[in-house]
């Protein structure tokens, strides 16, 4: 048998692979990796969630678009968490006097987005990874040393106190934005890692079912409360209740750190969102108890050293919640990192291939993640963004195959990679701000206009920006 170094790639049946993290994305690669007949074990410093409830007080619901879906439908576990899912068609803005407005996510009927428990996801895919594809999971097992000059990581059993040795043949580091294993290559100085914080936190409250698990608002939309500088959003669960999640600054006023009396906090809830505090019986204890949790966006470069180990999903590039793209972002760089298993000659190659493939889409959705904040906090209770996006909606009717607004593109067509989303959507806003300067209604609008600069400006989708003749 000819000898192979640390860096090559044998997809035999029985070759090993480490994975570190049993979230959703160390769960779903997992699969994928044990599909092609490769042994995968995977090293989890938390006890096994499939036993135990969720951690209280630190969970954003997840919102499972199109790209998430299509990594599910791909390994065949889509159909066994479907019953999970509440879908949400659209935006329901909450206003101060607690009027509503519904605005859709997409022209179609179809294009909706799904709330999901991340908890309940991951215990799913824990569950198929290990009942049906033999996954070898390793629960209460910290990472605490890499060798990197030796290919050798070293695991702490939290039950035994002992270290167990494992090769990096190769070390796929799925550990999250806090990646254990990042920062171990950063402080080689093997790559560049940056965390750069928001000034803004987040406080999970919640909104209890009524009788009979009733649902106290409409139970098919993401609810939304702008605000300026801070908003407060509600996702639905499916024994009727929701699961609300306050942004707001750390610092300054208003802010986590100067509401800690009882009554500002309820004074700020109630003069804020008040038909949400209506619904929310323990709003002030919540907010006092649970946490206030850290915002950031992670780059690094490059994402692996050698062929012992790469970073993939939030470990590589974990991004502000804002868009909802974090956990089908980690899904789609699972199919992705598959696919380079085709292509390159070893491990070492496959991770430089990935890193080139993917780079510039998270570099892409990170910025359009900041930019949401932006647009959920303020713009979407604003008239004119409410124009721009029915303006948006009816070019998509009318032009389907050359402009899909921004949000669309990346929530509802996978096949649209990030980095094309976001400079075909440059392009789209300033089209749309030329052609609503001045409008105050839909009819006010030159469609026709509008018709030739998109014909002018935008290719099919599909093809590049440069393709485009100006005539």
């Amino acid at each position: 048998m000819t000898e192979r170094g640390p860096g090559s790639v044998d997809l035999r049946a029985g070759e090993e692979v480490t994975i570190v993290g049993a979230g959703p994305t160390g769960a779903l690669l997992a699969i994928l990796l044990r599909r092609r007949g490769l042994r995968v074990r995977i090293f989890e410093s938390r006890p096994d969630p499939r036993g135990t409830p969720g951690e209280s007080g630190r969970s954003i619901n997840l919102a499972l678009a199109d790209r998430g879906i299509a990594a599910l439908r791909r390994v065949g576990v889509f159909e066994q968490i479907e019953s999970s899912l509440v879908p949400m068609s659209g935006r329901l803005v909450h206003d101060l006097q607690s009027r509503t407005a519904l605005q859709p996510y997409g022209a179609r009927s179809e294009e909706v987005i799904y709330s999901i428990s991340r908890h309940r996801l991951n215990q799913s895919l824990l569950d198929i990874a290990v009942r049906e594809h033999g996954v070898e999971v390793c629960f209460q097992h910290r990472l605490e040393m890499t060798d990197f000059a030796t290919g050798i990581a070293k695991f702490r059993d939290l039950n035994s106190d002992r270290l167990v040795p494992v090769a990096m043949t190769p070390l796929l580091a799925c550990d999250g934005a806090g990646s254990i294993t990042r920062r171990r290559l950063h402080q080689s100085g093997l790559i560049e890692a940056v965390e750069s914080p928001l000034d803004h936190g987040y406080k999970e409250l919640s909104i209890p079912a009524g009788p009979g698990r009733e649902y106290r608002m409409a139970r098919e939309a993401l609810h939304i409360w702008p605000r300026g500088d801070y908003m407060l959003i509600a996702l639905p669960n499916q024994d009727g209740s929701f699961t609300a999640t306050l942004f707001l600054a750390n610092q300054g006023s208003p802010s986590f750190a100067n509401l800690t009396r009882p009554e500002e906090i309820e004074a700020f809830l109630r003069g804020n969102f008040p038909d949400a505090v209506a619904l929310m019986p323990d709003c002030v204890a919540e907010f006092q108890q649970h946490p206030t949790g850290f915002l950031g966006t992670v780059y690094a470069k490059p994402w692996s050293t050698r062929g012992l180990t790469t970073l993939i999903g939030d470990a590589a590039h974990a991004i502000v919640p804002f868009h909802g793209q974090g956990m089908n972002c980690c899904f789609e760089d699972c199919l992705e990192f598959e696919s380079c298993l085709d292509v390159g000659t070893n491990w070492e190659s496959c991770f430089r291939e990935f890193y080139a493939r993917r780079k510039p889409n998270t570099d892409a959705i990170a910025v359009m993640a900041l930019e949401n904040y932006i647009e959920m906090r303020d713009q979407v209770s604003d008239a004119h963004f409410q124009l721009q996006h029915a303006v948006a909606l009816e070019l998509e009717r009318r032009f389907p195959d050359r402009f899909v607004p921004r949000y669309s593109m990346v929530m509802f067509h996978h096949e649209i990679p990030y980095a094309e989303a976001e400079q075909r959507g440059r392009v789209q806003s300033r089209l749309l701000d030329e052609i609503t300067a001045g409008v105050t209604s839909l009819a006010e609008v030159d469609f026709p206009r509008a018709g030739r600069e998109i014909l002018a400006q935008l290719p099919p989708i599909g093809e590049s920006l440069t393709s485009v003749r100006n005539e």
